[in-house]
């Protein structure tokens, strides 16, 4: 009933704010970009870890620009810890009606400071939309589509590039370059302590002598895939794969699709996961946050989608790709495994 109520909220807010603001730029400031805000009231770590594209593209664009983040709960001061150019991390609660006062006064704080350019990462987010109006900024992108760029670019829906491609857009307007290399991966940007770390942990759990795949089975709602599923595709793992060590990587709810066969590693500090992952060969799991946090460590990365647009929301860079398996069955999925792992190997004795 709550999530029924909660979705039926979010339809009509969306409703009543899709008209709210309009993307505006001052092309008469002379382009002088020294503080961004960048609105993304949300707490959900994928959505947050998708930020990350922008924050590398703003630093290499205006490397002595300051970016301010507006978002929600408490998560974003660790996934963003390295981020030199983050200032100022403004939170709303998660749950903003047990504590009001609070989410009302992080509403007066963010009319503080006055900006260059506020950004909202999602056109569909009635709180984006709302908070962008409120802000002060000269410069306003409310993140409206631009068929221009859809045109020209085939990635623009996704959700970490199309920021980059619309921030790259309206800064051209104001006598910028326009950026011509990749988008930016999602980057965590792990320590070499922190991968030293992740390095000692995984060989607690499996031989150091074989390389590691890593697969998550859990996902929220229709993502997850059922126990059936997951057992047929873990047996086809292990005959597939006998030379490598298989390790699940298990959610916050301590949940395994496959009854805990696999060597397992638990912890609740996403950094420590995302060193852990960064030492495996190639990261196996459904679309999730898990997903994306893997593909902010850098390693190659295996997403699997049966309900939410890849497009959308594929894995990328590092050699990761999204599979469709509403499309592809069991045996193509392996194969395509084989040859992200086939590549893997043919770089090691290219380098040997």
């Amino acid at each position: 009933m709550l999530k029924r109520i909660n979705k039926v909220r979010k339809s009509i807010m969306i409703g009543l704010t899709k008209n709210v603001g309009k993307s505006r730029i001052n092309t008469k400031s002379g382009g002088n970009i020294k503080r961004i805000l960048i609105n993304r009231p949300n707490h959900r770590l994928g959505n947050l870890l998708l930020i990350t594209p922008l924050l590398q593209e703003i630093h290499n664009t205006v490397p002595g620009c300051k970016v301010d983040l507006f978002v929600k709960g408490g998560l974003a001061p660790i996934l963003f810890e390295n981020y030199q150019n983050v200032s100022r991390i403004i939170k709303l609660p998660k749950k903003p009606f047990k504590e009001l006062f609070k989410y009302m006064n992080v509403w007066v704080k963010l009319r503080k400071h006055r900006y260059d350019m506020v950004i909202n990462l999602d056109k569909d987010s009635s709180s984006g939309r709302l908070s962008t109006q409120f802000a002060s900024a000269s410069n306003k992108v409310f993140g409206e589509n631009i068929e221009e760029l859809q045109m020209q670019f085939r990635d623009y829906v996704h959700m970490g590039k199309r920021p980059v491609y619309l921030f790259r857009y309206y800064m051209q307007m104001l006598g910028y370059d326009r950026m011509q290399q990749p988008i930016p991966n999602l980057d965590i940007k792990l320590t070499a302590e922190e991968l030293f770390e992740g390095k000692k942990k995984l060989e607690k759990i499996v031989s150091p002598e074989k390389k590691t795949i890593s697969i998550f089975t859990y996902a929220t709602g229709s993502k997850c895939y059922d126990e059936n599923w997951w057992d047929t595709y873990y047996n086809k793992l292990l005959k597939a794969f006998p030379e490598y060590n298989i390790v699940e990587v298990l959610p916050v709810e301590n949940i395994s699709k496959i009854g805990f066969k696999a060597h397992s590693f638990y912890s609740k500090d996403v950094r420590e996961i995302a060193a852990v992952i960064a030492n495996s060969a190639i990261f196996i799991g459904a679309d999730s946050g898990i997903m994306h946090l893997a593909a902010s460590s850098q390693a190659p990365v295996v997403g699997l989608f049966s309900v939410t647009k890849p497009e959308k929301y594929e894995p990328y860079g590092n050699g990761s790709i999204a599979i469709d398996t509403n499309k592809v069955d069991f045996d193509e999925n392996i194969a395509k495994v084989k040859k992200i792992l086939s590549s893997q190997q043919s770089e090691s004795l290219q380098y040997a």
